[in-house]
């Protein structure tokens, strides 16, 4: 897959099908859609071609408060989008005045102009262009002036994408990251930096692995323990050029609150493991939920809790190996 960041150096697509979304999350919804453009392309001899937005849409358009987590990072969204073995992928800065321009202006200066459609595959729901006046009938009326052919997707695929990105959502943040994955069609996982921590699980015995973010609007899963794998370096980025190992380990999301802590931290003890991998790129991976986070009265009660942990951890992704 060819991933084209400059929109005004795009080369010129032959017989392009193209789809256009948001995508976030990459889950089994957008995939049925994929696998009908990948099945189009390949009927008419042409290319197939993703567009996508960055930021998401809904963070420009949206009130800060009100703009919604995402499931992926531009980088991890490229990452398993490769996975799905199409052409090209072209993402589109969304800005304020992008988002302004009229439905008319959007189709023959952008889609028409840079794009050259053969095939566009939407949704009847697509809304684009000035107070997204845009829709699938305006792209019909089109069709013949443009030489293009519209296809809609299917409504029921449309409902279930947007009923599954809600569980999705919804799962994560109560922690159900099994259901998640279910309908993810992978383990939900976040990606960052190994960071410097304050040492205290090395001195309880189970040294950890401290990760930041490097998106803010990432959503992060429900305060808690989980059992988790652990991909160094992080396939998304792949920056160092070692080989790319998987280690099982039990993840943490809290705030430390045994010792009085108040930021929430993303912290793995990545079992049979012991190599320095500060500012490092690691992929860590949520299987299953084991317990809340929660304050214990003593360190010692911390560390037997761990061990607990750990041990049930190492039990579960026993059984799902």
């Amino acid at each position: 897959m060819l991933v084209h960041r400059n929109i005004q150096e795009l080369p010129f697509f032959e017989r392009a099908v193209i789809t256009i979304g948001a995508f976030d999350g990459v889950h089994y919804g957008h995939r049925q859609i994929f696998h009908q453009l990948k099945e189009e392309s390949a009927r008419c001899g042409g290319e197939s071609v993703i567009i996508t937005f960055e930021p998401h849409p809904r963070q420009i358009l949206s009130p800060e408060s009100k703009a919604p987590k995402t499931l992926t990072t531009l980088e991890e969204k490229i990452y398993l989008l490769k996975e799905q073995q199409i052409d090209h992928l072209v993402i589109v800065p969304f800005t304020r005045p992008f988002s302004e321009i009229s439905a008319t202006a959007y189709i023959s200066d952008f889609l028409v102009r840079k794009f050259h459609p053969h095939i566009i595959i939407t949704g009847y729901d697509h809304r684009f262009g000035h107070n997204r006046e845009g829709d699938i009938c305006l792209l019909r009326d089109m069709e013949g002036k443009y030489d293009f052919h519209v296809m809609e997707i299917p409504p029921q695929i449309l409902h279930d994408i947007t009923v599954s990105s809600t569980k999705i959502r919804k799962h994560i943040e109560t922690g159900e990251v099994k259901l998640a994955n279910e309908l993810l069609g992978y383990p939900y996982f976040v990606s960052g930096e190994v960071i410097h921590g304050d040492q205290r699980g090395r001195e309880l015995g189970f040294p950890t692995a401290n990760i930041r973010l490097h998106d803010r609007n990432k959503l992060i899963p429900a305060e808690g323990v989980y059992a988790s794998k652990v991909t160094v370096p992080s396939p998304v980025s792949l920056k160092d050029k070692y080989f790319v190992k998987t280690f099982n380990g039990a993840a943490n999301i809290g705030k430390l609150p045994t010792f009085g802590g108040k930021d929430l931290r993303i912290e793995v003890n990545i079992f049979d493991f012991d190599e320095n991998i500060y500012g490092k790129e690691i992929q860590l991976s949520f299987y299953d939920f084991i317990r809340p986070d929660k304050k214990f009265d003593t360190p010692r009660e911390l560390q037997r809790a761990i061990s607990e942990d750990v041990r049930e951890i190492k039990e579960r992704l026993r059984c799902q190996s």
